[in-house]
């Protein structure tokens, strides 16, 4: 983030000329008084300047859309991009045509600029860490529903033939959906084996 330390006549006249030197608007920056300054004798004799330190404010959706404008543009893919700045959560939704491009296989392509994206919003490691969630054509949601039908299916497969079944290798976000869904039922546990990207979810029988 851009700071830079200005003076002036009055805290006013200093916070005026920084802006104008960043191109800023008030509720874009942060600012710390470090002098108000004064006029001294007959406004001359022992007067001294405003002193103030003017920082950029962490803006997360502008790094973000413009962070993806770019990357969209390299893709020559048209989408609109839609950001809801919660707390500590970016929800970014993309629209448009050839959404699939985005998505890639299994989400891949989806997964990889969420990773950017968040790397981007996230750099100034002084500021709290901000969740990124970057989805399209409600992917999330679907895949997440697959998952869990997956998860039920496998289950009541280990259960049936009596002995473990492992899952396809998986991101550690799906390995977490499928631990979730079998997390209560009795009869089968679930646990991840292997190193990335090929870590996988093993579903069990529980020991007597």
């Amino acid at each position: 983030m851009r700071s830079l330390e200005a003076t002036g006549k009055t805290v006013e006249d200093a916070l005026k000329s920084a802006l104008e030197e960043l191109n800023l608007t008030e509720d874009r920056v942060e600012i710390e008084i470090l002098d108000e300054g004064s006029k001294g004798l007959f406004k001359i004799i022992g007067s001294k300047p405003a002193r103030i330190i003017v920082k950029e404010k962490r803006n997360s959706s502008y790094e973000a859309k413009k962070f993806l404008s770019e990357i969209l543009d390299n893709m020559n893919v048209k989408a609109e991009i839609s950001i809801q700045d919660e707390d500590n959560l970016l929800k970014i939704d993309l629209s448009g045509p050839n959404m699939g491009i985005i998505i890639g296989y299994r989400g891949e392509t989806l997964d990889a600029l969420q990773y950017l994206v968040s790397l981007v919003v996230n750099k100034d490691q002084s500021q709290e860490y901000k969740r990124v969630v970057l989805d399209t054509e409600n992917y999330r949601s679907k895949r997440e529903d697959t998952l869990r039908r997956l998860a039920e299916k496998t289950a009541y497969k280990v259960k049936k033939a009596g002995r473990s079944f492992k899952l396809e290798p998986m991101n550690p976000y799906e390995r977490r959906i499928i631990h979730a869904a079998l997390q209560n039922d009795s009869s089968v546990e679930t646990f991840s084996e292997g190193d990335e990207p090929y870590r996988r979810v093993v579903v069990t029988l529980k020991k007597a």
